[in-house]
């Protein structure tokens, strides 16, 4: 069983910057995914086990990256630009092969960390 957890989120101006992380152990590619309220799960961001491979939802585009550090079994969601809209609970999560958009494919998730921007 793969435990995740997230840490690193908070509250932060619009305009500001957060980086998240999600300690995860296991080859695994991992994405991160956000829910607002009312809103649907929706996809951030992904890469490889290997980190050679990166995707990103249109929205976060040139503002947000991912990354990895194998070594310390840790993702990181780093943030930048953030707006109100990016305003969720943002959780991470692990599939054994490939990045993915769907939700349905990932076969663990993390508990979540809440983000909220100020405008």
């Amino acid at each position: 069983q793969v435990q995740l957890v997230e840490s690193g989120g908070g509250l932060v101006q619009a305009g500001g910057s957060l980086r998240l992380s999600c300690a995860a152990s296991g080859r695994y590619a991992m994405g991160w995914f956000r829910q607002a309220p009312g809103k649907e799960r929706e996809f951030v961001a992904g890469i490889t086990w290997s980190g050679g491979s990166t995707r990103f939802a249109d929205s976060v585009k040139g503002r947000f990256t991912i990354s990895r550090d194998n070594a310390k079994n840790t993702v990181y969601l780093q943030m930048n630009s953030l707006k109100p809209e990016d305003t969720a609970v943002y959780y991470c999560a692990a599939r054994t092969f490939g990045t993915s958009t769907s939700v349905d494919v990932y076969n663990y998730w993390g508990q979540g960390t809440q983000v909220t921007v100020s405008s």
